[in-house]
């Protein structure tokens, strides 16, 4: 296939192979560690007959290669659990079983997602807006006071870490001026307006980061794209200076852009739990930690496979999109 069909089915095949490497490089870390895996998988408060039960379902008499393709098994079509007086079912894709809860790893993790992606999408507009609309100001305003308070500014914003910025927010919005409530996660389907107002200040933190890059990154593709010849064409033919930035030069300034963002979402699904753990949202992030802290092995696996899917998936998503903002990645 050629053209943009065959575009697609290359990045998918391509994301299929990445998941699978990435499923086999996290099963060989955590299960192929030296130690007892079972009493480290079960947890430190597990009796000597839990630990036997464990090693029994993780089948550790077998082959690393045998036991990794009942996991890739568990993962397409389901397996089932023992607990002690019955058999559960766990169904595809099953990532395994918590030790600490009895719970499937799968509706622990469907559990937390929810606020995770409310975070990290809601934070993704705020840094493309304010990032991007720095970045293009700058560049038109190239040499002038503003660009050298908005660089200046972005500078700032890259250097100062997450939970500082969340700190002085909540000090100042919260606590001093009393503008917003401090934040405490509310569903979106239960109540939306409250769901936004709870998380801005999340997202403010998360995004004042994460926008300085965007700034640089516009700046520097906006500046290249003004010198180009096409652009000059167009000056010699009296089109103003908003027209040329807004309609011409932005669309060829944004395939590095796209890419960007691929990466800070798919890294910020993984790296929010410093926003998490410091407004309290019941997340992803702090439930890693959580299992961290007691040795939850089945769910720290499988948070850590979750993740990874989603940095492949956001990484799939900004090829194509990549193609769409330039034509001529179609063809290669």
């Amino acid at each position: 296939m050629s053209g943009f069909g065959g575009l697609l089915l290359r990045r998918v095949i391509g994301a299929v192979i990445t998941l699978l490497a990435i499923s086999v490089l996290v099963y060989v870390v955590f299960y192929a560690t030296p130690g007892n895996v079972a009493q480290i998988t079960c947890g430190p408060r597990c009796s000597p007959e839990q630990v036997r039960q464990v090693a029994e379902q993780l089948k550790l008499d077998d082959p690393l290669y045998v036991r990794y393709w009942h996991f890739l098994v568990g993962l397409i079509a389901g397996q089932d659990y023992s607990t002690g007086t019955s058999v559960a079912h766990c169904s595809a894709p099953c990532l395994g079983l918590s030790y600490q809860s009895d719970q499937q790893v799968l509706d622990i993790i469907l559990t937390k997602l929810p606020v995770s992606l409310s975070l990290v999408l809601g934070a993704m507009v705020l840094w493309l807006v304010l990032g991007v609309g720095t970045g293009v100001l700058s560049a038109w305003r190239r040499g002038r006071f503003t660009e050298r308070l908005l660089t200046g500014l972005t500078l700032a914003g890259w250097a100062t870490p997450v939970f500082v910025i969340g700190l002085v927010l909540m000090i100042v919005v919260c606590g001093e001026l009393q503008l917003l409530p401090f934040p405490q996660y509310v569903s979106l389907t239960d109540d939306p307006e409250q769901w936004a107002w709870n998380l801005l200040l999340p997202w403010l933190s998360l995004a004042l980061i994460e926008a300085a890059a965007f700034a640089r990154m516009t700046r520097a593709s906006m500046l290249e794209t003004l010198a180009e010849d096409h652009i000059r064409t167009f000056r010699a033919y009296g089109v103003t200076e908003r027209t040329i930035v807004v309609r011409h030069a932005l669309r060829g300034a944004l395939a590095p852009v796209i890419a960007l963002n691929a990466n800070n979402v798919g890294s910020a699904i993984g790296g929010a739990v410093l926003t998490e753990t410091l407004f309290g949202l019941p997340g992803i992030g702090q439930e890693l930690v959580h299992a961290v802290n007691v040795v939850d092995l089945p769910v720290v696996v499988g948070m850590v496979l979750v993740i990874g899917f989603f940095v492949v998936l956001a990484n799939a998503v900004a090829d194509v999109l990549y193609a769409v903002a330039d034509r001529r990645v179609v063809l290669t």
